[in-house]
């Protein structure tokens, strides 16, 4: 069985014809963040697709193709009440320092506000379910 470990190592730099000069900075100040920031986006890529195949694409875009401005609308208010859920979680966890009742990590929330965040990204575009 693979784990997250085997799998193909992920190549952020641009793939523009724009200088690399940030990104080579940075894997070079800091190679520990970074190449756990690609960690962290891998896993958070395959937990979208394991996600994606569960739920298909008709619980973010409310059952809409994403073709008018109110559908995109109506689908990034569904992630922003998404988000916030979230959000409300990390206060009672972070901010008011109430325990977990549930068995939900800290990191489980900014894993799923990472991942509705590029949702929301995708949506705009008006590529989601595409």
């Amino acid at each position: 069985m693979k784990t997250i470990k085997d799998r193909p190592r992920v190549d952020f730099k641009e793939t523009t014809l724009t200088s690399h000069v940030a990104v080579d900075y940075c894997e070079l100040q800091y190679p520990e963040t970074c190449q756990e920031f690609k960690r962290i986006q891998n896993e958070q890529y395959i937990l979208f697709c394991k996600k994606q195949k569960n739920y298909g694409p008709g619980n973010i875009s409310v059952g809409t193709n994403l073709e008018t401005a109110d559908d995109v609308k109506l689908s990034l208010t569904g992630l922003w009440f998404r988000m916030n859920d979230k959000i409300q979680r990390l206060k009672q966890l972070i901010v008011l320092g109430h325990r977990d009742e549930v068995g939900e990590a800290e990191t489980d929330t900014f894993q799923d506000l990472s991942i509705y965040g590029v949702i929301a990204q995708i949506v705009s575009a008006k590529v989601w379910g595409k």
